[in-house]
């Protein structure tokens, strides 16, 4: 006589918890993230070099108080690191060696994936604003505590439109390419695209162009909210939420699993 009640040893495969499984995913990602030296040099070291070798050294012409002109920029180039750059290498070497592939084939729901990337790279900039603006704050920085609201928003859409730019590029190029490409755009933006030296100090045509760049919309935003304590204006709104848009409809044409 059988002492067990029918069906206790009957396999019953299927998902989890939606929940549970982000958890899960986005745990795994961002202690993957957290373990990569490269990516700790991205996301951390050379954001803190910038932060304070361009608030206490007369290399670029800005305006007094330095470092309330640099905090904005080095947190635009954080996001940029981190959602698109780190991201866009990870996910094209991660479908190189078929870990995409494998995981799609689990009861992980493909929507979960790239939710559980996006939320990891939401833990990272989070950790990269509390280092980063704590040790502004040691350097004399006071930023206006009416534009932290509008700030934390900039960061959120800065993140979604970059985000979005890495998953496109990761997911649709081949991995050695994906690598020499998110490092030329991340150099270029660095220089360029209102990061580092703000679009009012560089010349017309090349500040217009920055105008329409996420990484000029989202610098330029953060100067505004925490140096003015003022709302962003709905054009650098607009641009972050137009490349995310654009960026999100793109991957879903073209990322590939392999």
């Amino acid at each position: 006589m059988n002492r067990f009640a029918p069906g206790t040893f009957t396999p019953q495969p299927g998902a989890g918890a939606p929940l549970r499984m982000l958890a899960a995913q986005s745990g795994t990602e961002l202690r993957l993230a957290l373990r990569n030296g490269e990516q700790v040099l991205l996301t951390l070291l050379i954001p803190i070099v910038l932060l304070v070798g361009l608030s206490t050294l007369d290399v670029v012409p800005l305006p007094e108080p330095r470092v309330a002109a640099v905090v904005p920029g080095v947190l635009a180039l954080a996001v940029m690191s981190t959602a698109f750059t780190g991201q866009a290498i990870a996910l094209g070497f991660d479908r190189r060696y078929g870990v995409v592939r494998r995981l799609a084939a689990t009861a992980l729901p493909r929507w979960l994936l790239v939710a559980g990337r996006l939320v990891a790279v939401l833990g990272v900039v989070a950790l990269q604003v509390v280092v980063l603006c704590a040790l502004a704050v040691a350097l004399g920085w006071r930023p206006e505590p009416s534009g932290l609201g509008w700030a934390l928003l900039l960061v959120l859409l800065g993140c979604a439109a970059f985000g979005s730019l890495g998953i496109l590029l990761g997911g649709s190029l081949r991995a050695e390419i994906t690598l020499a490409v998110a490092n030329l755009v991340w150099f270029v933006l660095l220089l360029a695209g209102g990061i580092v030296v703000p679009l009012g100090m560089l010349p017309r045509p090349l500040a217009g162009v920055g105008a329409v760049l996420p990484s000029g919309a989202l610098a330029e935003g953060l100067r505004t909210a925490l140096s003015a304590g003022h709302a962003p204006s709905a054009v650098q709104v607009l641009v972050l939420v137009g490349w995310t848009v654009v960026a999100s409809a793109l991957a879903l044409r073209t990322v590939k699993l392999r």
